[in-house]
């Protein structure tokens, strides 16, 4: 997990998306992750693949959205695994997970906790994120890369000046709220 300012994400993930706009950089999930979230959404409610999309991009605050060609083969896997079993229900293959499903989900309890917390965090960010920010995220880098360096190497009391400098902008961009 990335420093990102306390929040346990790098806010670089945010800017400077593939498509050069705004909006996660890198992929929400790490490997083996979309596996363990779906075992975990079904474990919540049984659904079929646009369902679990939904709701994936729900629990992200909208900021991650699933691909048909994400979920589809991971369900899949799922059910040849016998992790899951599908069945036809109104002319959709709705997903349900197994006990093997539930025992797999448990081993990595810790694992998908961590997923949906850093979705949260995602989500509380993304309603501050977007394209008339950009230009802050980028000044920030700048900002935290020279409060660094000026901590590293000034002397002694480096760090305190340090830190009553950037004490000093918050307190100030707070009164602009």
């Amino acid at each position: 997990m990335s420093w990102g300012w306390g929040m346990g994400f790098d806010f670089a993930d945010f800017v400077g998306g593939r498509r050069g706009g705004w909006g996660p950089r890198r992929g929400f999930f790490r490997p083996g992750e979309v596996r363990l979230a779906l075992l975990s959404l079904l474990a919540d409610a049984p659904g079929h693949g646009y369902e679990l999309m939904k709701r994936m991009e729900e629990r992200s605050g909208g900021l991650y959205k699933a691909s048909a060609g994400t979920v589809y083969p991971v369900l899949q896997q799922l059910e040849d695994e016998g992790l899951v079993k599908g069945r036809e229900v109104d002319g959709k293959k709705v997903f349900e997970i197994t006990g093997s499903g539930r025992a797999e989900l448990a081993k990595e309890g810790e694992r998908v906790e961590g997923i949906w917390s850093r979705a949260g965090r995602w989500r509380e960010w993304g309603c501050q994120v977007g394209p008339d920010t950009v230009e802050v995220a980028s000044a920030v880098g700048r900002l935290t890369r020279a409060a660094f360096q000026a901590a590293s190497g000034s002397g002694e009391r480096a760090g305190e000046r340090v830190l009553e400098i950037l004490g000093r902008a918050r307190r100030e961009l707070e009164e602009m709220r």
